[in-house]
């Protein structure tokens, strides 16, 4: 590999020679390719990060381009899942990093095979459910991760490392209540904002991959510009129910198969037990009595005639979207009534 398109990196005394081969030599996963992970992806491709892997459940969106910085209008029209659509772009900028796309939704049954063999876990989440069974994958495993967040013109980040620094409940020791929270969704999202926040993400995981760390939460309002660091050295909980008492609430609850996606009118419908996914071929000639189906290399798609405007959204491991509702207990009957339990 040549070292010269890192030159203007190399130079930097913070990185150097050395630094620039433990980038290399780093896998990191990224979890979630929105307005976070989408910059995260792109600076870590082009600081060259050996080896990157993008899991991300959505196909993008037209208003997803507000704030997504490796989308296009023709990803959109196509709807090309986030994961390919960010694998692709990102291939054509970087072809020394091996980048991995995974179209999949994280949750307790996968979480902990989807980091692992991680040298870092980068967080690219909207929700703060999976951040936290993030954070219970990663201490289990001694996995290092940075927790981001953003909405409205706000956001915040830290670096956890299991074991040394606080975890995410030191700090927040529960999630909060569903709506008790401003969401993209009502409040809307500042993409400078976003860029900001996963820009600090990123200079947190460079820092820790060459040997450097700050054990800090940074808030800021990129509206006011105003930037804040708390130092973190003495947040560690002895009564932490994660880093310290190994429980791992979130990893051991059981599946949630229904999933309302927040201002989508849609929901997320899991296979209730793990099972090989269907023929696509043989599963759309199934829905063709009953809609109007498209296929693609990514997913099938059946437009309910006798439900309109119901739509089913199948992806290869069995996940279905059930658009037209958000309604859980509707959806599961749709579901089981086409698709099958």
């Amino acid at each position: 590999m040549s070292i010269d398109r890192y030159h203007r990196q190399t130079l930097l005394p913070q990185i150097g020679t050395q630094g620039q081969e433990r980038l290399r030599a780093a896998s990191i996963v990224l979890i979630g390719c929105g307005a976070l992970g989408t910059v995260i992806a792109d600076q870590l491709v082009r600081a060259g990060i050996g080896k990157v892997r993008i899991v991300d459940r959505d196909i993008v969106e037209l208003t997803n381009l507000q704030r997504q910085v490796l989308f296009t209008e023709a990803d959109a029209r196509d709807e090309i899942p986030k994961a390919i659509a960010a694998w692709k772009r990102l291939g054509a900028i970087n072809s020394d990093v091996a980048i991995e796309p995974v179209v999949a939704d994280v949750h307790a049954g996968n979480v902990e095979e989807i980091v692992g063999g991680a040298s870092l876990v980068m967080d690219g989440t909207d929700n703060a459910q999976t951040r936290y069974l993030l954070n219970d994958a990663c201490v289990k495993h001694s996995i290092p991760w940075v927790y981001g967040a953003c909405v409205g013109v706000e956001g915040r980040t830290m670096l956890v490392r299991p074991g040394v620094t606080p975890c995410l409940r030191c700090i927040f020791p529960e999630p909060p209540a569903a709506g008790e929270l401003p969401t993209c969704d009502t409040v809307g999202v500042l993409a400078s904002a976003a860029n900001i926040v996963a820009s600090l993400q990123v200079v947190a995981a460079m820092k820790f991959l060459v040997g450097e760390s700050s054990d800090s939460l940074i808030t800021l309002n990129a509206w006011s510009a105003q930037i804040r660091s708390i130092d973190l050295t003495d947040a560690r909980r002895a009564d932490c129910p994660t880093c310290e008492a190994r429980q791992f609430d979130f990893l051991d609850r059981p599946a949630n198969h229904l999933v309302s996606l927040c201002g989508r009118n849609a929901v997320q419908v899991q296979p209730s037990s793990k099972r090989a996914a269907s023929d696509s071929s043989l599963l759309a000639e199934r829905l063709s009595s009953a809609g109007d189906v498209q296929t693609t290399p990514y997913f099938l798609r059946c437009t309910l005639r006798e439900s309109a405007p119901l739509r089913l959204t199948i992806f290869p491991d069995g996940r279905t979207i059930v658009h037209g509702t958000n309604d859980p207990t509707r959806a599961r009957a749709i579901y089981d009534r086409y698709i099958g339990s």
